[in-house]
């Protein structure tokens, strides 16, 4: 994770790794079935096949799963050919960066990636685009911001604000004992989401309020055991912020083992279906839902447009957020579990 020794992208590129060489050959296989294999192969601007590159964080986070179905089903109804690749896990800039390499290797017409690591993948980027392959960020902006030529994504920060203050309206006049469990370190969107929260929640970094925190990396795993760690230091908690569902379910099972449920507010961000239905069982109290297939969506489409019509999309384009739970409070908007179960990614 650290972002140190990843940045060596200007040099001569290397080949991609044996893993992602072995995915992209697979779906190269597909698209030439489907195309006859030449992207060039149908008559007039408007139809031919456009080439798209895909590269999200992971491939099991089912964030990532859902952003990369509805890419596929953007890119066919475009038609295009997409080529899906990730890195191994939340933080393997590496992989991402061979990703890159290995689709300006095969003459992509954009890249739409959600970096892991929002400096360390400037290099390959900056190749991608000097090549004339246009550069879509999803869900996760680079820093800088213009070193893609647009983001569509959750604004992080909102999202983070909206877990914070429904976390703090909960507790009412009790005085706050928070737990926090952040995502990846460097990222950028953990940041986001960790000082929205903090702002929604109306306390500072240093605060006393904040009794113990732990890195996950957004996964269920490691969040139970942080969870189960942290509680042996000091069971008297009564909120806990969560990065994302996968932790909020990790968190959950821990309070759950030492009967803490009923004490604890739990908060999340996603709002995936199984979110949904989670905070419908009362597992925690509210998620903020955004909008994969919309970023997917919006992504194909600007790619296709930039190869047919040389229109260049700039720009951060906010895809939405709303905060999901069956028992709203006051001043804060929000949508119930029902509406949540109709919309969940939409």
């Amino acid at each position: 994770m650290a972002h140190h020794h990843t940045v060596r992208t200007r040099s001569r590129p290397r080949r991609p790794r044996q893993g992602a060489t072995l995915l992209l050959v697979g779906t190269l296989l597909v698209g030439a079935a489907a195309c006859g294999g030449s992207r060039d192969s149908t008559g007039g601007d408007g139809t031919r096949k456009v080439t798209i590159g895909l590269v999200t964080k992971t491939e099991t986070n089912p964030f990532f799963v859902t952003l990369r179905k509805a890419a596929a089903d953007a890119a066919k109804k475009n038609n295009a050919e997409l080529i899906a690749l990730s890195g191994k896990f939340d933080g393997d800039n590496e992989g991402q960066v061979a990703a890159v390499e290995s689709l300006i290797a095969r003459h992509v017409e954009g890249i739409l990636i959600t970096p892991s690591n929002t400096t360390g993948i400037l290099g390959a980027i900056a190749e991608a685009r000097r090549q004339g392959i246009l550069v879509i960020a999803l869900d996760t902006a680079t820093d800088p911001a213009n070193a893609a030529d647009a983001t569509y994504a959750t604004d992080n920060l909102k999202a983070g604000r909206l877990q914070g203050a429904y976390v703090r309206a909960v507790l009412a006049d009790r005085a706050p004992k928070l737990f926090m469990l952040d995502g990846t370190e460097g990222s950028t969107v953990s940041q986001q989401r960790h000082d929205g929260f903090l702002s929604g929640f109306g306390i500072k970094d240093d605060s006393p309020a904040i009794r113990g925190r732990a890195i996950t990396n957004g996964d269920r795993n490691r969040a139970q055991t942080a969870m189960e760690n942290l509680l042996q230091r000091t069971s008297d908690v009564n909120s806990v912020y969560t990065i994302n569902e996968p932790v909020a379910d990790g968190a959950y099972t821990a309070l759950a083992a030492r009967g803490l449920t009923r004490q604890v507010t739990v908060g999340s961000i996603d709002g995936g279906c199984d979110g949904v239905r989670d905070v419908r069982s009362g597992k925690y109290a509210a998620t903020v839902m955004q909008f994969p297939v919309r970023m997917a969506d919006l992504g194909v489409a600007a790619v296709t447009d930039f190869a047919r019509n040389g229109k260049k999309p700039s720009g951060f384009t906010d895809t939405g957020t709303e905060l999901i739970t069956d028992k709203p409070v006051r001043g804060l908007a929000s949508q119930n579990t029902e509406w949540g179960l109709q919309h969940c990614w939409g």
